[in-house]
C-alpha cells in the first residue's frame, strides 16, 4: 500500500481499520477489578499447604491494599517496621513516650501510623471465565503495580515469581488458560527479602507511602493475537525532524508471515492534526525487531516545559488473520548536556526541582490516575519549579503522561537505597529493573534523566555504578544518566547529582554557612561547579524544618493516620502552649522560607550550574517526622507563604542582588551589584531593569533603573550595580530593596541603624550586668532596673545550655539526625512590644536576629510557667518546652529583664546587638517597664551554672 498522500482517505482508512480492530478485539480485555478472596499466610504455609487448591472466606477489594481493605495487625510497641530509625530512644526508651507505647493507646512519633500493618504473604484468588474466541490467541495477565513480589498460580499450576517495583508484573498465560472457567491465585510478599533495595528506599519503606500489600492500578487479563506489538522504542531526531521506531514483533505464528506495519503520529489533542501515514509490507518469521523512520512533517512541534506538545503513534500490524495496534505518547525534544548545562532543543535549562517520595497520605501508595499527578505538577510549577525527582522509585505509568503534559523533567531511579557492588541478587535485580523501566516508560519526553538510586554503599559501588552507568547509555540514550542521588563522581556519566552545593549539609551542625557565617548573599557555588567537568545538579538542598501545623490533622481520612502530630499536640498542650500552635507554625514557617530563599538564590547566583533538588517542597512525615515542606504532604498551602511570592525566587526568571552584609549603619554607602538568572522561553529584548527601596510602610526611600539591554538566557546576567549612602536614615529602620524585570521581581530586607543614638534619659537608673553578683542582686531586690544579659555558655545544662540555638530552622528533623543543630525554629515575638520600639522586627526571625541568636542561649522557662517572654524561641516540636530568649520580671521591689543574647561581647563591633541593647534600656527607662509576674531571685539564678 502507497504513502497516503490524501489525508481524507487515510482518515477512511483509518476508520475502516478502526473497526476492523474493535470488531476483531472487542472482548479482547478482562477487567479483574472487584472483590477477591483473601487469606492472611503470616507462617508462610501457604504454598506448602496448596493454598491456591483451597477456598478462603475473606474478601478484599481490588485495587488496593491490605490496609484500605482493613486487613493487617493493630500497630503496637512490638510492630516490625521496614525503615530506619537512627534515634529510637525518642519512642522506644523515652519515659515520656511511655503512654505511647500502650496497647490501645499506640502512637509512633517517628511517622504516619497506618490503620492496620502487614508485613509477609497474603494470597488473593479470583475465578475468571475465558471466553471461547480467545482460543487461539495469547492471553497476557497485566498487574500495573503489586507491592512487591508476586507467585501465580492458575488454578493447582505455578506459572511464575515476579518482582519489579517500579513497572507492571505482565504474565504470558497463553499456555494455562484455555476457553472456561479458571481460578486465579496471587501470592503477594512484601517483605523485603534476598533482594535487598533498602529498609529506606522510597519503593518499599513504612517512612513515605508505607510498605503496602497489595494491587494498584489497572488489573486486566488481555487477548493478544498472535501476531503482535510488543515492545516499541521512539527515538525523536529533533534536527532531521524524524522518529526512529524500533519495534519488537511477537510473531507466534509457525510459519512465516507477510505483514503490513503502519505507523502514524497524531497530535495529541481532540483536534490534533495528524502526520502523514507511513505503511511497509514486511516478512516476518518468529520474533523479530523492526527500525522504521517516520518523517514528522516540515515543522513537528517541540517538547518542553513551556510546550508541552505531546504526539501519539499509532503503530498496527496487519497480517492476512489478525491485526494488532499499539497507541504511544512521545514527544519532539533533544534534552542533552551542553558543556556545563542542560539543554533542551538547543536552549539552555536550569532544573529547579523538588523530590517525590512516595508521600501518599491517603491511600499510603501512589496514585494511577493522570489527574492526581497533573494537581500535583501544576503545584509544583506555580512555585516556579520545572523538574521533580522520584526519589529511589520509579512513578507509575499516569506520572509519565502528565509530567509530559504538563511541562515537568523528571528523574526517576531504580527503586534503591541500598548497599551494591558486593555481588549480591541486588546487583542483577537493578539491570533488569532499570532495563523494565526503561522499556515501560522511556518514550515519555519528560522522563529526562536516571539513576540507580539514592546514596549508595558498598565496598565496590564506585565499580559497579560505573558498569551500569555505561550499560544504560549504550542502550537508550534518550535521557541523560548519573551514577546515583547524591554520589558516586565517575567519568562516564552525564551528571554530578551531588550534596556539597548547599548552605547547609548532614551534620555541618552550627558550623554551615547559615549558621557559622554573617549574612551576605555574595557567595556562590563556582568553586564546585568550575571543578566539576559535567553539569552539577545539587542533591536534596534545604530541608528546613517548620514547626506542626495542627490544623491538617483533619485531613488524614485515608489509611495513615498522624499519630505523630497528636503525640506533639499533647505535649505543647501539657507545658501550657497549645495556644500558641498556629503562631509557633507561622513563626518558623516564615523562618523556613526565608532559608530556601537563601538555598535557592545561591545556586542561581551560580554561573554554569545545572539546577537544584530540594528536599522538599511539601513535607516529609517519615524518618523522624522531617516537616521540610512550605506544603504540607498533600501539596496544600500551610499559610506563610503563597506560590507567587516562593516563586519570586524560584522561578524561570529571578533577579538577584548581592550583598556583602545585611545590616548597616546611616554612616554607611549601600553598595549592591544585581543580577539576572533567567530561563525562560526566550531571551528578553529591549529591558529596562528598574530598582525601589521601600520601607515597611512602602514609602519609597530610593528608586532607579538599570541601562537597556537585551538578556539573553542563562544566569550570571549583569544588570548593574547600585551604590546608595544610607545617610538619610535618622532611625533604626527596615528597608527592602525590590528589583523588576518585567513582571518579574524579587526582594531583599536590610536594615539600617543610626551611627548615634539619641541620649536616653535617666540611663543611669538601668544596671547593665553580665553577672548576678552580690551587689547588683541587693540593688535589684531594693528597687533597682537590672538589665542582666549573660555570656553565651551561662545558662545550665537543663536550663538551656545544652540547646544548640542557631540562626536557621532545624535541619531535616532532630530525631533521625540524632539531634543534630541547631535544635530550634527561630523567635516569636510580638513587634509592637515597646521593649522592642527601637529594634525594628516581625514577629518571627528575619536576617536582623542572626546575630542575637548565634551569640545567645535559649532559656528553659518550664518551672517559670507564669512568665511571658518578650522574645521565645520555638523550640523542636518533640521537646515543646517553654523558651525565651528575653523575659521581664518583678524580683523584690525591683524590676529585671533577662537576656539569653550576649549584649556586651564588642558591641561596638555588634550593629543588632547595640541597637537592640538601646531598645530595652530606653523601654527600661520608660512608663511601660513595669512587669507584674514576680520571681524569686533564686529562681534566676537557678537558670545559671
Amino acid at each position: 500500500m502507497p504513502f497516503y498522500k490524501n489525508i481524507k482517505n487515510y482518515i477512511l482508512f483509518l476508520s475502516v481499520i478502526t473497526l476492523i480492530s474493535c470488531g476483531n478485539n472487542k472482548n479482547n480485555k478482562i477487567d479483574l477489578s472487584g472483590e477477591w478472596s483473601f487469606k492472611i499466610d503470616s507462617l508462610d504455609r501457604g504454598v506448602a499447604e496448596k493454598w491456591f487448591s483451597n477456598d478462603f472466606s475473606e474478601t478484599v477489594k481490588l485495587p488496593g491494599s491490605m490496609t484500605e481493605n482493613d486487613k493487617g495487625k493493630e500497630v503496637t510497641a512490638e510492630t516490625v517496621w521496614t525503615g530506619s530509625m537512627w534515634n529510637d530512644s525518642l519512642w522506644y526508651k523515652d519515659p515520656k513516650m511511655e503512654k505511647y507505647r500502650q496497647k490501645g493507646n499506640t502512637k509512633v512519633s517517628f511517622w504516619l501510623t497506618p490503620k492496620k500493618h502487614y508485613v509477609g504473604a497474603a494470597w488473593y484468588k479470583k475465578e475468571v471465565e475465558i471466553p471461547e474466541d480467545w482460543k487461539n490467541q495469547e492471553i497476557h495477565l497485566f498487574l500495573e503495580r503489586v507491592h512487591w513480589e508476586s507467585t501465580l498460580w492458575i488454578d493447582d499450576i505455578e506459572v511464575s515469581t515476579q518482582n519489579s517495583l517500579g513497572t507492571a508484573h505482565n504474565y504470558n498465560l497463553t499456555r494455562f488458560l484455555t476457553p472456561g472457567k479458571h481460578m486465579l491465585s496471587i501470592r503477594i510478599d512484601n517483605r523485603v527479602k534476598d533482594i535487598d533495595v533498602g529498609i529506606d528506599a522510597h519503593s518499599v519503606s513504612d517512612n513515605t507511602q508505607s510498605n503496602w500489600n497489595g494491587i494498584i492500578g489497572d488489573m486486566n487479563l488481555i487477548a493478544i493475537p498472535k501476531m503482535a506489538i510488543g515492545n516499541v522504542k521512539l527515538y525523536p531526531n529533533v534536527a532531521d525532524k524524524k522518529v526512529k521506531a524500533e519495534i519488537q514483533l511477537e510473531n507466534s505464528f509457525k510459519d512465516e508471515q507477510k505483514v503490513q506495519l503502519i505507523l502514524q503520529a497524531k497530535e495529541k489533542s481532540a483536534t490534533g492534526n495528524f502526520i502523514e501515514v507511513f505503511e511497509k509490507e514486511i516478512t516476518v518469521n518468529g520474533d523479530d525487531n523492526i527500525t522504521v523512520n517516520y518523517n514528522m512533517g516540515d515543522n513537528p512541534k517541540l517538547w518542553d516545559e513551556f510546550n508541552p506538545n505531546v504526539y501519539e503513534m499509532e503503530i498496527t500490524v496487519k497480517s492476512k488473520n489478525t491485526e494488532h495496534s499499539k497507541t504511544i505518547d512521545f514527544g519532539m525534544r533533544d534534552f542533552k548536556v551542553n558543556g556545563k548545562q542542560f539543554s533542551i532543543n538547543d536552549r539552555p535549562v536550569f532544573l529547579r526541582g523538588t523530590l517525590e517520595c512516595a508521600i501518599f497520605p491517603l491511600t499510603g501508595y501512589p496514585p494511577t490516575n493522570v489527574d492526581e499527578w497533573k494537581r500535583i505538577y501544576k503545584t509544583i510549577k506555580k512555585h516556579g519549579l520545572n523538574h521533580m525527582r522520584f526519589h529511589s522509585w520509579c512513578p507509575p505509568e499516569a506520572a509519565f503522561i502528565a509530567a509530559d503534559e504538563e511541562g515537568v523533567y523528571l528523574q526517576v531511579e531504580a527503586s534503591a537505597w541500598t548497599k551494591i557492588g558486593d555481588g549480591d541478587q541486588i546487583d542483577k535485580w537493578l539491570y533488569k529493573e532499570g532495563e523494565d523501566i526503561i522499556n515501560a516508560y522511556g518514550n515519555h519526553p519528560s522522563f529526562v534523566m536516571m539513576a540507580y538510586g539514592n546514596e549508595p554503599s558498598g565496598k565496590n559501588h564506585v565499580s559497579y555504578l560505573k558498569d551500569y552507568v555505561e550499560h544504560f547509555k549504550n542502550l537508550d540514550n534518550r535521557r541523560m544518566y548519573t551514577s546515583a542521588a547524591g554520589w558516586a563522581y565517575l567519568d562516564n556519566m552525564d551528571y554530578y547529582n551531588h550534596f556539597q552545593a548547599r548552605i547547609q549539609k548532614w551534620n555541618q551542625n552550627l558550623n554551615s554557612i547559615i549558621n557559622a557565617k554573617p549574612p551576605q548573599t555574595e557567595f556562590d557555588y563556582s568553586n564546585i561547579i568550575n571543578r566539576t567537568p559535567m553539569p552539577y545538579v545539587s542533591h536534596e538542598i534545604g530541608q528546613w524544618c517548620v514547626y506542626p501545623n495542627f490544623e491538617e490533622m483533619s485531613k488524614y481520612t485515608g489509611v495513615l493516620q498522624p499519630k505523630n502530630f497528636e503525640i506533639f499536640k499533647e505535649t505543647l498542650e501539657e507545658n501550657g502552649m497549645g495556644d500558641l500552635s498556629k503562631q509557633f507554625l507561622m513563626a518558623s514557617g516564615k523562618l523556613q522560607a526565608l532559608c530556601y530563599k537563601a538555598d535557592i538564590e545561591a545556586s542561581l547566583r551560580t554561573k554554569n550550574m545545572a539546577g537544584f533538588q530540594l528536599l522538599d517542597l511539601h513535607d516529609f512525615p517519615g524518618q523522624g517526622t522531617a516537616l521540610v515542606g512550605v506544603l504540607d504532604p498533600f501539596w496544600d498551602e500551610k499559610g506563610y507563604i503563597s506560590p507567587e511570592e516562593f516563586r519570586a525566587f524560584s522561578g524561570q526568571t529571578v533577579p538577584l542582588a548581592r550583598f556583602a552584609k545585611r545590616t548597616f549603619q546611616n554612616t554607611d554607602t549601600l553598595n549592591v551589584k544585581v543580577e539576572l538568572a533567567h530561563f525562560g522561553e526566550n531571551m528578553l529584548k529591549d529591558i529596562t531593569p528598574t530598582w525601589k527601596i521601600t520601607d515597611v510602610k512602602n514609602e519609597v526611600f530610593a528608586d532607579g533603573n538599570f541601562d537597556k539591554k537585551d538578556l539573553e538566557i542563562g544566569n550570571g546576567i549583569q544588570l548593574g550595580e547600585i551604590n546608595l549612602p544610607l545617610s538619610k536614615v535618622d532611625k533604626a529602620k527596615k528597608l527592602i530593596l525590590s528589583v523588576g524585570v518585567n513582571e518579574f521581581q524579587n526582594t531583599w530586607d536590610f536594615w539600617v541603624y543610626p551611627n548615634e543614638t539619641p541620649t536616653i534619659s535617666n540611663e543611669n537608673t538601668v544596671k547593665v550586668v553580665d553577672k548576678l553578683d552580690a551587689n547588683t542582686i541587693n540593688y535589684l531586690q531594693n528597687g533597682g532596673n537590672v538589665l542582666f544579659n549573660i555570656t553565651k555558655g551561662d545558662i545550665a545544662s537543663g536550663k538551656g545550655g545544652d540547646i544548640g540555638i542557631g540562626f536557621s530552622s532545624i535541619f531535616w528533623n532532630t530525631s533521625w539526625t540524632n539531634g543534630q543543630k541547631p535544635h530550634t525554629l527561630g523567635i516569636l515575638c510580638d513587634p509592637e512590644n515597646p521593649a522592642l520600639a527601637d529594634y525594628p522586627t516581625e514577629y518571627h526571625s528575619n536576617w536582623q536576629w542572626w546575630d542575637a541568636m548565634t551569640n545567645s542561649n535559649a532559656i528553659i522557662l518550664d518551672d517559670l510557667p507564669q512568665l511571658t517572654p518578650i522574645v521565645r524561641v520555638v523550640d523542636d516540636w518533640f521537646k515543646n518546652r517553654r523558651l525565651g530568649l528575653v523575659f521581664e520580671a518583678k524580683i523584690g521591689k525591683g524590676k529585671l529583664i533577662m537576656s539569653g543574647i550576649d549584649l556586651h561581647t564588642n558591641i561596638d563591633e555588634r550593629l543588632e546587638a547595640k541597637q537592640l541593647l538601646y531598645s530595652l534600656k530606653k523601654y527600661m527607662t520608660s512608663e511601660d517597664f513595669n512587669p507584674e509576674t514576680v520571681v524569686e531571685i533564686n529562681q534566676i539564678k537557678s537558670l545559671l551554672k
